[in-house]
């Protein structure tokens, strides 16, 4: 679905990129089962794994629940976890529960780096903790931005944005 993944980075891990892959993919696999249950268990387990399922099962089997004996037990699992899940986070106020607040509120933005770059380097000139430069850009796995092979994006704190440009 089009995401980089190599030695330095990996694409997987970008959240908008990555929810953006997988929006797709759940589109594709609902326009093959045409049922959400099976659409999550091949999200986990792959539609040849379902497609296994099915067979063992008897062939023709459209419902989660007639091939479920017949999955991965990893994905036996997956499906009642994620329908979980879809229930608490649809019903919490029912059951006392609280939303999590984002502890990270600060504003970002990003721009497109041209050059080779070491996280390091950016978190020296800009006082930023390296940490922070990771959680923001995940998807580079050796705290290097391989911008010399192509441009890449680099998120930052939108008030250190002039600064790394002028620097």
């Amino acid at each position: 679905y089009g995401l980089e993944v190599n030695s330095l980075v990996d694409e997987r891990r970008d959240p908008l990129k990555a929810a953006d892959a997988a929006a797709r993919y759940l589109r594709d696999l609902y326009n093959i089962y045409q049922d959400w249950h099976l659409v999550i268990a091949a999200y986990n387990c792959g539609p040849g794994n379902v497609a296994k399922a099915t067979r063992y099962a008897g062939g023709g089997k459209k419902d989660y629940w007639q091939i479920y004996p017949y999955l991965p037990s990893e994905t036996r699992s997956y499906v009642p976890i994620f329908i979980a899940a879809n229930y608490v986070m649809n019903y919490y106020r029912e059951h006392n529960m609280c939303p999590m607040q984002p502890t990270v509120t600060v504003a970002t933005d990003t721009i497109m780096v041209d050059k080779r770059i070491n996280l390091q380097q950016v978190s020296e000139l800009l006082n930023i903790s390296l940490d922070e430069l990771r959680f923001l850009n995940p998807q580079y796995r050796q705290d290097i931005v391989p911008g010399n092979i192509k441009p890449y994006p680099l998120v930052l704190p939108f008030n250190q944005l002039s600064a790394y440009i002028d620097n």
